[in-house]
């Protein structure tokens, strides 16, 4: 909720196809970068404000948007409109805006995702990429969840992609809408374990939502914070954030990863992969060992929290950014 949450730096800007964005926008000091960040699932620019204010205050640039689906950006409820392709476009469309030749890209959770169609179509955008709780994704994935869910169950115990399958379901949207305090305390929980427990087993997240489930906000998160979340998310509701999920479930995506040859399908800018030791939806283990795979110029590092990682470990983390940063850039 860029506009809202941060009225003094932010901007709405209507597109070439006229879908319309709203973004933070901080200006740089000299001649520090700018950090793009992309927000995840259920989130919006105003869960990087901890990022915000310290890159802000050291200097650095910040666009931060409400992605598709999100804040005070358009929800258009068309599952067809979150390709990764055009939602690419998009965010280059808002860096040509401010004139931002290259800059750092940061993703969280599906933000990842986008940032990874990001650096394979507009390469030449980025001095460098970083993604957090989900790892580089090359094009051309199969989203087959019955066998994610059994290759994980194997794995793990439990299987990691259950509260996909209602994500997918056709009520899902009204579902989460009906119950945002229920939503918000299981994606947003107050210990992470409830994550393998209630969110991820075949049918948990359905059951905890609908039962009107909730508990205490994590120390992480303040009561003023968690109602302004709900506020935001209630102003669309959850049906184009579902449509995240959705698109790549149904192959939305296909036709343009198979446009892409297959040597650009790896990541060759310099990334760093941030994960957590307490993330049991999208396990550590599972982003280090893709990210080894498909990432050419790898650094990675572990902190030892739950999967929201720019809010558990705020500091932490932008400790992160500047020192890899610092170190592309003198490399440059």
């Amino acid at each position: 909720m860029a506009l809202t949450a941060f009225p003094e730096l932010s901007k709405l800007a209507s597109l070439q196809d006229d879908t319309k964005y709203a973004y933070v926008h901080v200006t740089p000091s000299g001649s520090k970068p700018t950090f793009l960040l992309l927000h995840g699932f259920p989130s919006s620019s105003f869960d990087w404000r901890h990022q915000i204010v310290r890159l802000k205050g050291a200097g650095y640039g910040v666009i931060a948007p409400d992605l598709l689906g999100y804040g005070d950006t358009d929800k258009p409820v068309e599952v067809e409109k979150y390709a990764f392709k055009a939602m690419s476009g998009h965010i280059a469309e808002i860096l040509d805006k401010e004139g931002l030749q290259k800059v750092v890209g940061v993703g969280h959770d599906w933000g990842s995702g986008l940032l990874s169609r990001l650096a394979n179509y507009h390469t030449e955008r980025f001095l460098a990429i970083i993604t957090i709780s989900v790892s580089y994704l090359e094009p051309g994935i199969v989203y087959d969840l019955d066998a994610f869910n059994v290759g994980t169950a194997q794995a793990f115990g439990y299987p990691t992609f259950g509260y996909w399958k209602f994500f997918d379901s056709d009520d899902a949207a009204e579902v989460l809408d009906r119950n945002p305090k229920s939503t918000t305390s299981l994606m947003y929980p107050e210990g992470p374990e409830t994550w393998m427990t209630d969110l991820c087993p075949l049918g948990g997240a359905r059951t905890w939502i609908t039962s009107g489930t909730a508990t205490a906000h994590p120390s992480w998160i303040t009561e003023d914070e968690a109602a302004l979340h709900e506020c935001i998310l209630a102003q669309g509701g959850y049906t184009g954030p579902l449509n995240w999920y959705k698109s790549v479930i149904k192959g939305i995506n296909d036709v343009d990863d198979a446009t892409i040859e297959p040597e650009q399908k790896y990541l060759t800018l310099p990334n760093m992969l941030v994960v957590s030791t307490k993330d049991f939806a999208t396990r550590p283990e599972l982003q280090e060992m893709r990210s080894r795979e498909w990432v050419k110029d790898l650094r990675i590092e572990t902190l030892d929290c739950g999967h929201w990682i720019p809010l558990e470990r705020s500091e932490e983390l932008f400790a992160l950014l500047e020192d890899f940063t610092t170190a592309v850039t003198e490399k440059n």
